[in-house]
């Protein structure tokens, strides 16, 4: 069996993200085969999707989600994402064990005596009358019949898991401040979520399929690491037969489409920047392909992540329309000019033109 080493690892992933390549394609195409943009931060999406595709007008994913193209929904790992209104139809259902699991892993105790099936009732009731709700005010309404396990738990678990909802523009929209609003996810779509289906687990041979086809190749435990969903095994098994392995440098079996590409490890990887929470880290059990072991933890933490050579070697912010590089190692000359220019291009898109300001801080941590 053919092993891939970290370096082709790293270039099969850059190449799936859009990120060896800025690529030509509408912004809901972008979103789709990227299996969803992870978006707990409204704002970040942007930063995600110009560092991907070429000429990206961030008009355009405002549109699509005032258009209801595209919503925020908490779905993947019960984290906010940003997913086309098809995939958050057809894929919410499969989420929902996993979304309720989550849910009661933080609030066991809070929810011990709440009949889950009344609170889903009674905030389907609140809903019906079609004003968008904050989690607040939904927990509120109806509070007074659990008040034992207090506002927070309940809210979390009807918007959460137990109601299939969208977060409602204006949140989400291009250099807007919003707080989140939810509405059930069938009325905004104007379409039922899909039903569970009965025999083989067609929705979870299509999320392995999609997340290949952005993630590849990649083990089991990386499957679910993106997910968060345990029963997908069963799902890879039916489509072994149309799937190519492969074994990485730690011996794990990796998986992949046949015709996806996985370039020459040598092809040179432009510098990029990633936002905050990017799936391009996150979507991994094992991130060894783009992130050192001593710096995992900065993708957890919200760090917005620089890439050099496909790696992780900084991270950035923005302070007064100065875009700040923090290096994680020595950059060469070459490097530091690469940066710089690709920051220089980064400024300008978030300040809207009227800034072009990079400043790379001091030595490496």
């Amino acid at each position: 069996m053919t092993v891939l080493d970290t370096r082709a690892l790293n270039r099969a992933t850059l190449a799936r993200q859009l990120l060896l390549d800025r690529a030509d394609v509408p912004v809901l195409d972008a979103v789709a085969h990227l299996g969803g943009v992870q978006a707990q931060e409204p704002q970040e999406p942007f930063t995600g999707l110009w560092s991907r595709l070429r000429g990206f007008d961030p008009a355009a994913l405002s549109d699509l989600l005032t258009g209801r193209q595209v919503v925020r929904t908490h779905l993947m790992r019960r984290t906010v994402h940003l997913v086309t209104a098809a995939d958050a139809l057809a894929w919410r259902t499969r989420h929902d064990a996993m979304l309720l699991q989550r849910v009661l892993g933080a609030y066991r105790r809070e929810l011990a005596g709440v009949d889950l099936d009344a609170l889903a009732a009674a905030g389907r009731a609140v809903l019906a009358d079609g004003e968008p709700r904050s989690m607040g005010d939904l927990a509120r309404a109806v509070v007074d019949r659990w008040p034992a396990a207090g506002p927070r738990p309940l809210g979390e678990a009807l918007v959460a898991a137990l109601i299939p909802v969208v977060q409602l523009p204006p949140r989400g929209l291009w250099r807007v401040r919003a707080g989140a609003r939810y509405a059930p996810m069938s009325t905004w779509l104007g379409r039922a979520v899909d039903p569970a289906g009965d025999g083989p687990d067609l929705v979870g041979q299509a999320l392995v399929r999609r997340y290949l086809a952005a993630f590849g190749p990649a083990a089991t435990a990386d499957v679910r690491a993106w997910s968060g969903l345990a029963g997908l095994p069963a799902a890879v098994t039916a489509l072994r037969g149309e799937l190519v392995t492969f074994r990485d440098e730690r011996g794990r079996e990796l998986l992949d489409l046949a015709d996806a590409p996985r370039p020459d490890p040598d092809t040179p990887a432009p510098v990029r920047f990633l936002p905050a929470f990017d799936n391009a880290l996150l979507g991994y059990d094992d991130r060894g392909r783009i992130v050192d072991t001593a710096h995992r933890g900065l993708s957890v933490a919200g760090e917005r992540a620089v890439l050099v050579d496909g790696r992780v070697a900084g991270t950035w912010t923005v302070e007064a329309g100065t875009v700040v590089v923090a290096p994680l190692r020595r950059f060469s000359r070459a490097e530091r000019d690469a940066v710089t220019e690709e920051g220089q291009e980064l400024a300008v898109f978030l300040s809207d033109k009227e800034s072009d300001r990079v400043r790379i801080a001091g030595p490496a941590r």
